[in-house]
């Protein structure tokens, strides 16, 4: 059977996720890893099998190999720019973590190369393949709550005694404006959010939004409390909330975060209960139409399963000679709706999109 042989550039705590269907899935194998942390790349290599000669601390070494099609970028926010011009110029197909820039510029210039070099491109997004958002998705593609009117969406950072361990060397540049790009929460997480909004909404025609200020550490803050409105095309709107509990207790896996989302439409409701973790004991997904609630559990929940869902659906798409998602195109829509944010905050006026 014909593989996909993979490279992982980046083999920081995400990088779990993201292997999980390279490993399982029969058309798929990584073959090849590279952290600037050798440690790292040691590890998570040995862990997927990749022969000690595929370990590498310089990317530039991996994208030589000629046994490598395709490469996962998992890197800070503002190392996806140059990583994904020299991928596409060593002619591997490429996949980066969200967001996948800085600017809207450098999003530009990414799409440019990879279809110069005629190479696959992939904005890595895994929220859209969260089981209850497919769940979600099909209910509202089956007519079930009418014409969608609006979206909101709740993210909710907090604790937890059972969440991911994360090195604090690791989380630095997340509160570096300068790396990430803007917050750890509303731009960086955020990007999960604005691609639910674009998901189900479609793209946003304008952006008002208040981004706070918390600190959590000397030196560290994040833009919480926070809330981006945003009104999309036909008188259709939508909000998202961000918060830092830091006294609210969470059952996750993961980070120490959970997610609800609501879409009203012309006949109903639908709500999806749950994200990184499990804060309310309810079904995942609740609708509600024609005076009647209807409740659906018959699905994974673990938030693993949307990475495994997102490659799943790469992998066959590549085999299938078809568009992955999000395509470069689709997520520089994302990013100019999470860069609009930014820069409403900025100004404290609304921001076309």
């Amino acid at each position: 059977m014909e593989q996909l042989r993979v490279g992982i550039i980046g083999a920081g705590r995400i990088s779990d996720l993201h292997a999980l269907e390279y490993l399982a899935n029969p058309r798929s194998r990584i073959v090849a890893v590279c952290d600037t942390n050798s440690e790292n790349a040691t590890v998570r290599g040995r862990a997927w099998g990749v022969a000690p000669d595929h370990i590498f601390a310089n990317y530039h070494d991996l994208l030589a190999l000629p046994d490598v099609d395709f490469v996962e970028i998992l890197l800070p926010h503002h190392l996806h720019y140059q990583a994904v011009l020299d991928a596409a110029a060593a002619g591997k197909h490429v996949s980066v973590q969200k967001p996948m820039a800085l600017s809207v510029a450098q999003a530009d210039e990414m799409i440019a190369a990879t279809r110069r070099a005629g190479v696959i491109f992939k904005v890595f997004e895994n929220f859209i393949f969260y089981p209850p958002v497919q769940r979600a998705r099909a209910l509202i593609d089956a007519g079930e709550i009418g014409d969608p009117l609006s979206i909101r969406i709740k993210s909710n950072a907090a604790t937890s005694p059972n969440a991911w361990h994360v090195p604090v060397s690791a989380q630095a540049w997340r509160f570096d404006p300068a790396q990430n790009g803007g917050g750890p929460l509303v731009f960086d997480d955020g990007h999960h959010k604005f691609a639910l909004a674009w998901h189900f909404m479609g793209q946003a025609d304008e952006v008002h939004a208040w981004i706070g200020s918390q600190e959590v550490a000397p030196g560290a803050f994040l833009d919480s409390p926070s809330i981006v409105s945003f009104r999309f095309p036909g008188q259709r709107v939508g909000n998202l909330e961000v918060v830092y509990s830091p006294e609210l207790v969470l059952d996750t896996h993961h980070y120490a975060q959970d997610d609800r989302i609501e879409v009203t439409g012309t006949k109903g409701v639908v709500w999806i209960t749950r994200g990184h973790g499990k804060m309310m004991d309810v079904p995942p997904v609740i609708l509600y139409r024609d005076r009647r609630t209807y409740t659906f559990s018959d699905m994974p929940v673990g938030w693993e399963h949307s990475f495994i869902n997102s490659t799943r659906h790469f992998i066959a798409a590549y085999f299938a000679g078809e568009a992955p998602s999000l395509t470069g195109e689709q997520g520089r829509d994302v990013l100019k709706f999470a860069l609009a944010a930014q820069e409403s905050a900025r100004s404290g006026v609304a921001v076309k999109v």
